[in-house]
């Protein structure tokens, strides 16, 4: 049996550790991830007060899966903390081949209706978004969702 990627709950102090050093690297964006899909608003917040402390919010992003259909509300609570910038994949296409049991992306479409609604100018068409979200499924043979 391969090791498993990941360890399960990584303490904050640890992510914060990880991201200064990036930070002190030069990276210009570090983003945060849930790579399982486990987090919830709570958890997150809590990472990201830890991070804020070494990282200024400007640098970080969020890249939340939606295993337990927590990636929206986990945006949410991001984006009020002061993240700006969230990874997300058309239709919730993608995943995390390493990590079993983890499902797709976070849809690019409930991403922008979530900022829409929160009064965001995104510059995506929602319109045209969803239309692209059906089309991939439709080609990947899944059911529109």
């Amino acid at each position: 049996m391969s090791p498993v990627p990941y360890d399960g709950s990584i303490a904050p102090k640890n992510v914060a550790e990880v991201a200064a050093r990036l930070k002190e690297l030069g990276c210009y964006e570090i983003s945060l991830g849930d790579t399982i899909g486990v987090g919830t608003p709570a958890s997150i917040l809590r990472m990201l007060e830890a991070v804020a402390k070494d990282v200024p919010v400007e640098f970080l992003a969020g890249h939340y899966h939606d295993t337990y259909g927590m990636a929206i509300a986990n945006i949410y609570a991001s984006y009020q903390f002061g993240l700006r910038t969230f990874d997300s994949a058309v239709a919730g296409l993608g995943g995390c081949p390493y990590a079993k049991g983890a499902t797709g992306n976070v849809a690019t479409e409930d991403v922008v209706y979530l900022l829409k609604g929160l009064g965001c100018d995104t510059g995506v068409d929602l319109g045209a978004l969803l239309d692209v979200a059906a089309w991939i499924k439709t080609v990947l043979g899944s059911a529109p969702g």
